[in-house]
């Protein structure tokens, strides 16, 4: 297929920038964070293993379910601070993850894409407010490193089984076990992929990333038989999620949205543009302004999402059963995207909650597949257009960013990422330095 001359011509240029760009960003968000119980939670295990050498065995607390197993998020922000004694230590260790992650999704991606769908790649990933926003000092900003590696081992495992891929596609499911209770949606799918035949595994790489992942778990359920406070007590129940149905099909909206501009409501509805101009009559009109350009904008993407992804359904439906014969790699993603909506689906059944857009961020960088796929077949006949929708993507991706990291819900113009956490330290000095 013939590429767009613009992007293909100048795309070295663009994906320099495009990710240099990213990191300014991300940079800008992590500066402008507005510290709450999820990051102290965070900070309090890092810090208290760094200062102190008392590494707590579990993670963050979650409502309805209680504490992650394990203790990574410890570690996760403890050792950096151990290399440099300062709050930007674990963040930037956060961004450098994401990084690998980019250059693990990448990596794929240009085996079976253009060029100018790489980029397209990039602006939708590394360049959208659904993994900029998640620039904080929480769970879920690590989750993309974990689906990166989940979706780069599956895809060099197409062919022929490798110990080292079975063992790292393995240990990316246990290590976000550790960090969010979204890992279930990993595992189904890759129950599925190899139920389907399009992976081949490795049973001693597997069963050895089992082994280190129990390992790890040791200090964990050592302390849950003497620690009943770790697990909450609660009326939901496993399979909470299929019998109220509305939970499931909010899940299924999220996919959706992961592939539009329709951006969590948190951007949305809660810039207030007190930056902009003191007077309160005009706040009010900008913010409207934001809010019906952003519902706008999102609901018509979302339009947009939702008839690829149906489009993509109805290609793959008559391959989604189990086959011994080999597929080629558009397929393979296909079939591979496929598997995340059924781990979401499967997921939301058995959940116990109401899904959130960050409950299900790991999967968010699958649900770009279909988009993909569909601008690779339309691009070549469509170039202009396609250049002009980029470019328009684009600008509009940077205001909201831009808005987003200095005035919405969880990010303010106002604060200091690390004044508040050396604020914090302070305040808590006697439980950290023991």
């Amino acid at each position: 297929m013939k590429p767009n001359h613009f992007l293909a011509k100048h795309f070295t240029l663009l994906y320099r920038f495009g990710f240099v760009l990213g990191i300014v960003l991300a940079i800008i968000y992590a500066h402008h964070q507005i510290l709450r119980g999820d990051q102290t939670q965070m900070l309090f295990k890092g810090y208290l293993g760094a200062y102190s050498d008392l590494w707590l065995n579990y993670g963050n607390f979650a409502s309805t379910v209680g504490n992650l197993p394990g203790s990574l998020s410890a570690w996760l922000v403890g050792w950096p601070l151990m290399v440099w004694d300062s709050p930007w230590a674990p963040m930037l260790l956060i961004i450098a993850l994401r990084v690998v992650s980019f250059f693990l999704f990448d990596s794929i991606i240009k085996q079976v894409f253009s060029s100018t769908t790489r980029l397209l790649f990039m602006l939708l990933y590394w360049l959208s407010p659904w993994l900029l926003y998640d620039t904080l000092m929480y769970n879920p900003a690590y989750l993309c490193l974990f689906a990166s590696m989940h979706f780069w081992s599956a895809f060099q495992m197409r062919h022929k089984p490798s110990f080292i891929y079975s063992f790292i596609h393995v240990i990316s499911i246990g290590m976000a076990m550790q960090l969010h209770f979204s890992w279930p949606i990993l595992a189904v799918m890759s129950s599925y992929l190899f139920y389907r035949g399009v992976i081949k595994v490795s049973w001693a790489g597997i069963i050895s990333a089992m082994v280190v992942i129990i390992a790890s778990l040791v200090p964990y359920l050592t302390e849950l038989m003497t620690n009943d406070a770790l697990v909450e007590e609660s009326d939901r129940y496993i399979g909470w999620g299929g019998v109220h149905v509305y939970p499931v099909l909010k899940a299924f909206l999220y996919w959706v949205r992961y592939g539009s501009f329709l951006f969590s409501n948190r951007i949305i509805t809660d810039a207030t543009f007190d930056w902009l101009t003191t007077v309160g009559w005009l706040q009010t009109v900008v913010q409207y302004l934001w809010q019906a350009v952003l519902f706008v904008v999102g609901g018509l993407t979302v339009v947009v999402s939702a008839k690829i992804n149906w489009r993509c359904w109805k290609l793959i439906r008559p391959q989604i059963l189990r086959d011994s014969k080999k597929v080629d790699d558009m397929t393979w993603l296909l079939l591979f995207a496929f598997a995340a909506i059924f781990g979401i689906f499967i997921s939301a059944i058995l959940s116990p909650i109401i899904f959130s857009y960050w409950h299900l961020i790991i999967a968010y960088p699958f649900g770009l597949i279909p988009i993909l796929y569909l601008a690779e077949q339309w691009q070549p006949s469509n170039q202009q257009k396609f250049l002009q929708y980029f470019m328009i993507a684009a600008g509009f991706l940077l205001v909201v960013n831009l808005v987003a990291a200095h005035d919405s819900n969880k990010f303010s113009y106002k604060v200091d990422y690390a004044q508040q956490v050396e604020q914090y330290v302070e305040q808590n000095k006697a439980q950290l330095i023991k």
